[in-house]
C-alpha cells in the first residue's frame, strides 16, 4: 500500500492520473535503461494530459553531472516553448524518483506549477547510494510558492527499476569524497 504524501488535500482525480503517467513513466525507462541512460525519467505535461518534454538522466552518458532528468526534460520544454518561464503555461512534472536538491531549485525557478514522483529519495540512496542532498521543509517551502507535490506514487514499481538498474551493474555516480 502506497504512503502517498502532497502538500495539498490528496485530490484522487490528480492522484488516478499522475499513477497512470507515473507507471507508463516506468515501464518506459526500464526500455532506456538498455541504451545507456541513467536511473531516472520525467515528463513535463500541461492541464490536458498533453506530453511537453520527456528525457532521461543522461549524466553519464554525456559525462555532465548536471544532466538528471528533470534538468534535462525542464530545459527540452523552455527550448520548446521558448521561454526560460514556464510559470504561464500551468505545467506540471511527473518524475521516476524525487527530486534532488539541484532538480528541486530548477523545478523552482523553471515556473512549474505541480510535481508528481514515485521513490523516495531515502529509498533512492538505499537502493543506489546517490546523495540526493540536504533537502529540508522542501514540500512546505514549494506549497509557500504555490507548487503542488504528490509523492510516493507507485514506489514498488520504481524500486524494481532501480534495483534493476543496480543489478546490471551500472555506474553510480558520485563524487569521491
Amino acid at each position: 500500500m502506497e504512503n502517498i504524501i502532497s502538500n495539498e488535500a490528496v485530490d484522487k482525480n490528480k492522484l488516478e492520473n499522475a499513477k497512470k503517467i507515473i507507471v507508463d513513466l516506468q515501464n518506459e525507462l526500464n526500455t532506456c535503461l538498455k541504451d545507456g541512460c541513467g536511473p531516472f525519467l520525467a515528463g513535463i505535461y500541461d492541464n490536458d494530459n498533453n506530453l511537453i518534454a520527456k528525457c532521461t538522466n543522461s549524466v553519464v552518458k554525456e559525462n555532465c553531472s548536471n544532466n538528471h532528468a528533470e534538468m534535462n526534460t525542464i530545459k527540452l520544454a523552455q527550448e520548446k516553448l521558448k521561454t526560460y518561464d514556464l510559470s504561464s503555461y500551468n505545467l506540471k512534472i511527473y518524475i521516476t524518483a524525487e527530486p534532488c536538491i539541484m532538480c528541486l531549485g530548477a523545478i523552482m525557478w523553471s515556473g512549474i506549477k505541480e510535481v508528481y514522483y514515485s521513490v523516495p529519495s531515502n529509498d533512492v540512496e538505499k537502493i543506489t547510494g546517490f546523495d540526493e542532498g540536504f533537502k529540508p521543509n522542501w514540500l512546505e517551502e514549494f506549497k509557500k510558492r504555490g507548487i503542488t507535490v504528490y509523492g510516493n506514487i507507485e514506489t514498488d514499481l520504481g524500486k524494481k527499476v532501480l534495483l534493476e538498474y543496480v543489478k546490471q551493474g551500472n555506474i553510480i555516480y558520485k563524487p569521491n569524497r
